[in-house]
């Protein structure tokens, strides 16, 4: 499920985090990767459950109206359309979502230990992803969306059709909750590991929703695994293992083809981008040259200085022209027709 651009990244952080002396060795580093990994697996569940409880609260919104004392006709006759979102009825329905969401200690990182009936109470605390303890989030969120004009236009629209439905919640999930700021500090608040992960997790889930069909009632709807296949996990793991491993070698590398600029002047972030770069080159001969460089180019337009994209992409490319002419690499596999 996780893209690979989101794994790169996630080995990027590490990285980062061993070169500030963060983390000590490669035993804590691959830790430290999967439960990065973990987490976003966590918020693309924790969303859904948001999708949920927005619901949930346009439902109770219903029901007090209808209780009013004095009655609009828009309190006799509201407007469902919402709160019986046939997708989100059937996320609500789905059993593998809430049994994902009832084991999963939702705040609990490595750097906690169970040390003594404090650590214990709390870890039995986080037991869970749940927005109940977040009511003020998910009602500043709903009060966003009721004030988006494509909530407007989806509850006044004749077109009251799945397909509808589908369409407002793809569009909900990775345009207006990436946007709400309010949303991304809560989660910021909640869990370090959610920093950077909202508008990718979005994605996900856009991705995920495509899939569901009219016909299921969303009960035996499968989630989508934690890696998309096991080539994926092993990827992220040996990239992040050899650039450890490899460290020296490759800053020597690097720094043979930085004229007039020593290795140590260039910045942390331009290095350990290169450092990725130059072990999936070497390490992973499925994985086309072109898609590599474009990989670590756009990571690094994200990630570092404003003109680090073209100083990288410089820099990678005098690295490659000199490997191909070595043999230091070999690319081979389906997919590289063309490859030169």
């Amino acid at each position: 499920m996780i893209s690979r651009r989101q794994l790169r990244i996630k080995a990027l952080t590490v990285l980062y985090a061993c070169n500030r002396k963060e983390i000590s060795d490669l035993e804590e580093a691959e830790q430290e990767l999967m439960l990065s990994i973990r987490k976003s697996y966590d918020l693309y569940h924790y969303l859904l459950l948001l999708l949920i409880a927005l619901s949930d609260l346009a439902r109770e919104k219903v029901v007090l109206s209808r209780t009013k004392n004095i009655q609009s006709p828009e309190d006799i006759n509201p407007n469902t359309r919402f709160a019986e979102n046939r997708v989100i009825n059937q996320l609500r329905n789905n059993e593998q979502l809430h049994r994902y969401a009832e084991a999963t200690p939702a705040l609990w990182t490595r750097k906690d230990r169970i040390t003594g009936f404090r650590s214990l109470s709390r870890w039995l605390g986080t037991q869970g992803l749940s927005w109940s303890e977040h009511p003020g989030i998910v009602r500043i969120v709903y009060n966003e969306m009721t004030q988006w004009e494509s909530y407007r236009s989806y509850m006044a629209s004749p077109d009251d059709s799945y397909k509808a439905d589908r369409s407002f919640i793809k569009e909900l999930v990775t345009k207006l909750l990436p946007a709400s700021g309010e949303l991304a500090a809560s989660l910021e608040e909640q869990s370090v590991y959610w920093n950077d992960d909202l508008f990718f997790v979005a994605s996900m889930i856009r991705n995920s929703l495509g899939k569901f069909r009219e016909s299921d009632d969303g009960s035996s709807i499968a989630m989508p695994t934690m890696f998309t296949n096991e080539d994926d996990e092993k990827f992220v793991k040996v990239l992040l293992r050899k650039a450890i491993l490899n460290r020296e070698k490759n800053s020597a590398l690097i720094d043979s083809h930085t004229t007039n600029w020593e290795v140590e002047r260039i910045a942390l972030m331009d290095q350990l981008v290169m450092h990725l770069a130059v072990t999936e080159l070497v390490e992973f001969s499925e994985v086309p040259v072109k898609v590599t460089l474009n990989e670590y180019i756009e990571i690094a337009k994200e990630y570092c200085t404003a003109k680090s994209s073209t100083f990288v992409n410089g820099i990678l490319d005098k690295i490659v022209r000199e490997m191909r002419a070595d043999g230091s690499f070999v690319k081979e596999g389906r997919g590289l027709i063309g490859e030169t």
